[in-house]
């Protein structure tokens, strides 16, 4: 702590050799600083303040029938983007500020100063915006206020119009675009439903199944009713095997050989087959069909059967059975044959179509997914293209509300007005910045001094600063007249400080006068 103090000490001592030129520096310091601070122009405040209101008596009657854009935060936007480079060089033209530019380099400086020195301050919650300029010239401060009040009201109205513009091309031309994407889908479903039309039902695949299960059961129903028909059929054959053709009294007769009973009963069954199926199902019901074909069949084994026989000159009654019962089970066994000739045509055809059926379910997965995803797209660019007409119908009824109405209203509250009192510079302030800096400047310069040309004042500080063996110090004898003379030099040094405070001191309390006559 000691030699802390010695070395303060030391620095003390050798800033007081140069006290003078310290003293002679803070002054310079402080008038130079008061001419420049006095000789910086007086600047003017211009300010206006706008009230926005967003809040349209249209606004709740037309919510969910027009757009309705976010007002305030377009105007936000509008505030902090309203200082742009084309807004000021209009500002310039309208505020007459390009009278006396004769070159570029004098606009692209006043530029960039209408840059800084324009602000515009807002309060968000209120819709309250200054508009705040300031300038030399109190009059320039109020046109260039008041242009950028016209600047700020133009915009707003002229970028709603233009957006609005721009908004319903770009609707149009989406709907010119999902209208073709609609077409395309339209066709591309069509012509699929017209490809796989024997596959469309009215429940889909669900149907399919559906179709199939009956067509199973009828199938397994005609397998049953076959069996059961060629049962009896094998029964029948068993009784008229062991059954006699003719009886004991009975003698073959000689009758007309066009006749050949066993076809003949046989054609009569399946003729009353016929008619009872007629009765039942129309002319192209499959067992129509097998019964009209069995009766050919028979008919063309009775016309060959009689051919024969007359080419072997056989009485064709000689087969003709007399046994009454043997003679029903014939016919008996003719409409079985009949029968199972039908019931066989039946199961064909239902296999047929149980094959055809379970063949068109292996499709039916891959038919209906790709139905599903026309349909999606249909019903995508179907929901698109609504959802755009109706944007573009509610963005007509916006742009009629707009021209009936203004969805923003600006009203000035208050207008242009400039101060009567310049807002810059403070000088109340930067007096006494100047008396801080010219203090700093009196208390650097001694000390750079010092060590630019040191002085020692004690044998140690010369032996630490040489390096070399101190031989012995010469003390200097103060006389009276030396001690009066630093008195007298300390009182002037003391006089000179007291000055420059007083001098302040004035300048302060004059301007503090000035100021509030003024005002």
């Amino acid at each position: 702590m000691d030699e802390i103090l010695r070395q303060a000490t030391l620095f003390l001592r050798g800033m007081w050799k140069y006290h003078w030129l310290g003293l002679l520096v803070a002054w310079i310091v402080a008038l130079v600083g008061v001419v420049v601070i006095f000789r910086i122009p007086d600047r003017y405040e211009a300010s206006a303040r706008i009230y926005v209101d967003t809040q349209s008596i249209l606004k709740p009657l037309m919510s969910g029938l027009a757009i309705e854009p976010n007002m305030d935060q377009q105007i936000m936007i509008l505030s902090r983007t309203l200082i742009s480079r084309p807004n000021i060089e209009k500002l310039v033209r309208m505020a007459d500020l390009d009278l006396n530019i004769n070159n570029k380099a004098t606009l692209e400086a006043l530029i960039d100063e209408l840059s800084k020195t324009l602000s515009i301050k807002s309060t968000s919650r209120d819709n309250l915006y200054t508009l705040v300029y300031t300038d030399p010239q109190p009059d320039r401060a109020k046109r260039v206020v008041q242009s950028l009040v016209s600047i700020f009201v133009e915009s707003s109205l002229g970028n709603k119009r233009k957006d609005s513009d721009s908004a319903k091309k770009f609707i149009d031309d989406q709907i010119l675009v999902y209208q073709k994407k609609l077409e395309d889908a339209e066709n591309r479903l069509k012509d699929f439903k017209l490809k796989n039309i024997s596959t469309q039902t009215g429940e889909g695949g669900r149907d399919y199944f559906g179709r199939l299960s009956d067509v199973s059961a009828d199938l397994e129903r005609a397998k049953l009713e076959l069996r059961e028909v060629e049962n009896s059929r094998d029964a029948l054959k068993r009784q008229i095997a062991g059954e006699d053709a003719m009886l004991l009294s009975d003698a073959p007769d000689a009758a007309s050989g066009s006749a050949v009973p066993e076809i003949d009963g046989r054609i009569d069954a399946q003729k009353r087959n016929l008619d009872s199926l007629l009765q039942r199902y129309t002319d192209r019901h499959p067992d129509v069909v097998g019964a009209r074909r069995m009766i050919k069949e028979l008919e063309e084994q009775k016309r060959e059967e009689i051919a024969a026989r007359k080419k072997l000159g056989t009485p064709s009654s000689t087969v003709a059975s007399t046994n009454p019962v043997y003679q029903q089970l014939k016919v008996a066994l003719a409409e079985n044959e009949a029968s199972v000739a039908s019931l066989r045509t039946r199961v064909t055809e239902y296999q047929s179509r149980y094959d055809q059926l379970k063949d068109a379910m292996k499709m039916i997965p891959q038919l209906e997914a790709e139905l599903v995803q026309l349909n999606r797209d249909y019903d995508i660019h179907k929901k698109n293209y609504e959802s755009l007409v109706a944007r573009r119908e509610s963005a007509a009824i916006s742009g009629e509300m707009d021209a009936s109405t203004a969805a923003v209203d600006f009203r000035l509250i208050d207008p242009p007005r400039v101060g009567s009192k310049p807002v810059s510079p403070n000088r109340l302030l930067l007096l006494p910045m100047t008396l801080v800096l010219a203090l700093g400047a009196g208390l650097f310069s001694p000390f750079v001094a010092s060590q630019l040309r040191p002085v020692f004042f004690d044998a140690r500080a010369l032996r630490e600063m040489t390096g070399l063996p101190l031989l012995g110090v010469v003390s200097k004898k103060m006389f009276d007249a030396d001690a009066a003379r630093d008195k007298r030099r300390f009182r002037l040094f003391i006089v000179g400080v007291l000055a420059l405070f007083a001098a302040y001191g004035v300048g302060m309390a004059l301007l503090v006068y000035l100021s509030t006559r003024t005002a």
